[in-house]
């Protein structure tokens, strides 16, 4: 393991020991506990999800936070649920994902160039975790961003997630304003640093059963992250 993956490896542990947010803690250790009836018999993860992925990624996803009985449940992100079954199809069509099916952390699932993370890292009430929370997160995003060494760019799922990107653009000194970046599908921004920013509406059931988010859609949005990151 190099220096760059040993680091991350790190940082994902203290990710999973995390407690700054009481509130989220309490939850997810709940939802652990009850369960859903159709995974009663499975063991939750019922922590903070750390990210995962390549360490050389040139491309970084970046997600809301954890799925109640997604991630919370599986221990990786967006593995067990409906935005996961949309959103790894597309990453094995489009050569970062080794298998198009995402069942557990244990699957055998490699990712190639990509690394998946997200602005919160433990399962919210209703999806909605506080401005608070948010900001508690951050710091991971900082340290994580820090050492992706061969980064080039940055795929945000949902305007959370694009907001939560650019507040670190702030934080790190690399913007002096948002002034004139915007949140809309496809939208692609030339960022300081060299750093491309690509939005996408996430791959919730609400938007992909409404067809707001088609496949085709989504596809493009990676095709064209490969591109920009040199990959093919």
């Amino acid at each position: 393991m190099d220096a760059s993956a040993d680091s991350l490896a790190a940082l994902n542990r203290r990710i999973v020991d995390c407690d700054r947010c009481p509130r989220l803690r309490v939850y997810c250790a709940e939802i652990a506990r009850v369960k859903r009836r159709a995974y009663a018999d499975q063991e939750y993860w019922g922590r903070p999800v750390p990210s995962f992925g390549d360490p050389d990624a040139r491309v970084l996803i970046l997600g809301l936070a954890p799925g109640a009985h997604g991630s919370n449940r599986t221990g990786r992100m967006f593995t067990g649920d409906g935005s996961g079954d949309f959103l790894f199809p597309v990453l094995h069509e489009a050569g970062f994902a080794s298998q198009a099916r995402a069942a557990s952390r244990d699957d055998g699932m490699k990712l190639t160039g990509l690394w998946i993370s997200a602005v919160v890292h433990c399962a919210p009430p209703k999806n909605k975790p506080t401005p608070g929370e948010q900001r508690n997160c951050s710091s991971w995003l900082d340290e994580e961003i820090v050492l992706l060494k061969k980064l080039r760019v940055v795929v945000c799922l949902g305007k959370i997630a694009f907001d939560g990107f650019l507040s670190h653009q702030l934080r790190a000194g690399r913007l002096a304003s948002r002034a004139g970046i915007q949140f809309r599908h496809g939208a692609e921004y030339a960022l300081p640093g060299g750093i491309t920013l690509i939005a996408s509406y996430h791959p919730s059931l609400q938007n992909t059963n409404t067809g707001k988010l088609t496949r085709a859609m989504f596809l493009a949005v990676f095709k064209r992250a490969q591109e920009v990151a040199g990959g093919g």
